[in-house]
C-alpha cells in the first residue's frame, strides 16, 4: 500500500510529531552487559513480547538526551499502530521526507544542540516492531548505505535477525538481546533498594532480601506481572504465551499444525529444566493420536526458541551428530511461566532457580551446554565466557542434605576431569538449604553467599559480578575459593 494516502500521511506525521514533543514515558533502567551499538551497523533489540523493548528504546533515547543530544535527532517510529496495518517497505520512503521537512538539515544545529533544525549525520532512528512491515530490511539497509544516520530496530522474533537481518543487511546488524526483568531490576521496578553486594547486612535485612528473592523466582520478571495477584498474574502470562504462539509462531512462520505447536508448549514450559527428546515427544503425540512428522517438531522447536518463549540447551560435544542425538533441556524464558503451566502442585524452586541461572547466563551473552560426563554424572551448565573461558555450574535449590550436597558436588568433580581449564561453581540458596560443609577437594570458606567456586588453574583473582542480585541470594560471587590459601 502506498503512503500517499492521507490517513497513512497523517498517521507518520503525529508520530514524528509525538516523538519530538510528547515526554518520555517512566521506565525502569535496565541494565544490558555489552556493547549496544556498533558503527555503521543497525542495532536490533530482540526479545519476546512484554518483557520491556519499547521502553528500553525509551531507555536508550534518554540517556542519548541526557548526554545533550537534541530530540529532534532522536525520532522514534511504532509500527503496531493499527492506523500503518498494509503499510509495506516501499511507502517508507514518505516517512524520511516528512522527518527531513519538519526538521530540515541546517548548517550548526549539532553543535549547538538548541537550533530548530537538526543534524542528519547524527540523526538516530527508533523503530519499534519494524518486523511487521513487509521488506523492512530493504529500507534498513538503504539508510545505512547512505551514511548519514543511525538505526535502532526491535521485534519479538529472532528470525529479525536469523534470516532477515542475516540476508538482507548482510552483517550489518549488531543484535541486542533483552530479557524480563533480573532480580535487581525487579527490586528497582518495586522502589526498593538494590543492595551493594559487598555492603554488610543484618540478619533481618538478609532474610528480607531472600524472602523477595524466591518471591521473583515465583513471580518472574516480566515488568506489568510486578506486584499483581497470583490469579491476576497467571491470567497475564498465559495470554502473554497465547499471543507469542499466534503472532510470532503460527502467523509468522505459517504453522498449520497448531494441535501440536499447542501440546509442546504445554509440555515444555511445565517441564522445566526437563530433559526434551523429539523421538519421544514424538511417540507420545502418535498415542494420542496427533498425527504430525518428526521434522515438523524439530521445526516448531526451532520457532519457539525463536520468539524467546524458550530457551534450548544442548549437551556438550565436540561431535555434531551427538548434540542432534541427545536429549536437549528447555526452559522458560521467565521462571514465573513455570507456575503457569505446572500441574504438580509443587513450588518448583529448583527449576526456577536453574531457568534463572540460564537467562542470566545469555544475559551476559555466555554459550551455555549442559555436561553428562563418562560416569553417567550430569552438571547443569557449562558455559563460555565471550571471553572464552569456561565454568562449569551446578544449580542446586535446597543441599542441607549431606547425601544431596555429596551427589551434586561428585557431578562436578567427574566433569572437572573432562574440563580442567575451567571453573567450578556451585550454587545453592541459603532461603531452601546450604550444604552442612563442603567436601575435601573444596576448600573451606566462609558463606557469605549461597555460591562456591574452585578455580583448576591459578590466575589473577577478580570479581564476578551479576546483574541480578546480591550475596545471599547467590547472585553476587563475593568469595573466591584459592586451594593455597587458608581461611
Amino acid at each position: 500500500m502506498e503512503a500517499s494516502t492521507p490517513l497513512l500521511k497523517r498517521v507518520l506525521r503525529e508520530q514524528l510529531a509525538d516523538s519530538v514533543r510528547r515526554p518520555l514515558p517512566r521506565f525502569t533502567s535496565r541494565r544490558v552487559p555489552g556493547r549496544l551499538r556498533m558503527p555503521s551497523k543497525a542495532t536490533a533489540v530482540v526479545g519476546m513480547r512484554r518483557s520491556g523493548k519499547t521502553t528500553f528504546l525509551h531507555q536508550l533515547r534518554a540517556e542519548r538526551i541526557a548526554e545533550g543530544v537534541p530530540r529532534e535527532r532522536l525520532p522514534y517510529v511504532s509500527f503496531e499502530d493499527e492506523r500503518l496495518a498494509g503499510l509495506d517497505a516501499g511507502s517508507l520512503h514518505f516517512l524520511l521526507d516528512e522527518y527531513y521537512r519538519q526538521f530540515p538539515v541546517t548548517d550548526g544545529s549539532a553543535a549547538s544542540g538548541t537550533a530548530a533544525g537538526c543534524n542528519r549525520a547524527s540523526t538516530t532512528w527508533h523503530f519499534d516492531e519494524i518486523q511487521v512491515v513487509p521488506g523492512w530490511e530493504r529500507f534498513v539497509r538503504r539508510i545505512l548505505d547512505a551514511g548519514d544516520a543511525e538505526v535502532v530496530v526491535t521485534g519479538s522474533s529472532a528470525d529479525l535477525l536469523s534470516r532477515e537481518v542475516a540476508t538482507a543487511l548482510r552483517g550489518r546488524a549488531w543484535t541486542v538481546p533483552l530479557y524480563p526483568f533480573s532480580f535487581a531490576e525487579a527490586l528497582a521496578h518495586r522502589g526498593s533498594r538494590v543492595p551493594d553486594p559487598t555492603e554488610p547486612r543484618t540478619g533481618r535485612e538478609r532474610a528480607l532480601l531472600e524472602r523477595a528473592f524466591l518471591d521473583w523466582l515465583e513471580e518472574g520478571g516480566f515488568p506489568e506481572a510486578q506486584g499483581l495477584d497470583a490469579a491476576t498474574r497467571h491470567q497475564l502470562l498465559r495470554d502473554y504465551v497465547d499471543v507469542a504462539v499466534l503472532r510470532d509462531v503460527v502467523e509468522r512462520h505459517q504453522v498449520r499444525n497448531v494441535a501440536a505447536l499447542r501440546w509442546m508448549v504445554r509440555h515444555l514450559l511445565g517441564n522445566a529444566s526437563g530433559a526434551f527428546s523429539v523421538q519421544k515427544f514424538f511417540a507420545a503425540l502418535k498415542s494420542q493420536g496427533v498425527a504430525v512428522a518428526k521434522g515438523t517438531l524439530h521445526e516448531l522447536l526451532a520457532c519457539l526458541e525463536d520468539c524467546f518463549l524458550v530457551r534450548v540447551v544442548e549437551i556438550e560435544s565436540a561431535s555434531a551428530r551427538k548434540r542432534m542425538v541427545n536429549p536437549r533441556r528447555a526452559y522458560p524464558v521467565d521462571t514465573g511461566l513455570i507456575r503457569v503451566f505446572d500441574r504438580t502442585g509443587r513450588a518448583n524452586v529448583g527449576h526456577a532457580l536453574e531457568s534463572a541461572v540460564l537467562v542470566e547466563l545469555e544475559r551476559r551473552r555466555c554459550q551455555v551446554s549442559y555436561v553428562r560426563t563418562r560416569q553417567g554424572y550430569e552438571v547443569d551448565f557449562l558455559a563460555h565466557a565471550p571471553g572464552g573461558r569456561a565454568t562449569l555450574i551446578q544449580v542446586c535449590a535446597d543441599a542441607s542434605d549431606p547425601t544431596t550436597a555429596a551427589r551434586e558436588f561428585r557431578a562436578l568433580d567427574s566433569a572437572g576431569e573432562e574440563f580442567r581449564k575451567r571453573d567450578d561453581f556451585f550454587w545453592s540458596s541459603p532461603a531452601t538449604g546450604s550444604p552442612p560443609r563442603l567436601p575435601r577437594k573444596w576448600p573451606s570458606a566462609r558463606r557469605t553467599s549461597g555460591c562456591w567456586r574452585r578455580r583448576r588453574r591459578r590466575s589473577r583473582r577478580h570479581h564476578l559480578g551479576a546483574s541480578q542480585g546480591t550475596p545471599e541470594v547467590g547472585q553476587q560471587i563475593v568469595r573466591r575459593l584459592d586451594p593455597h590459601r587458608q581461611p
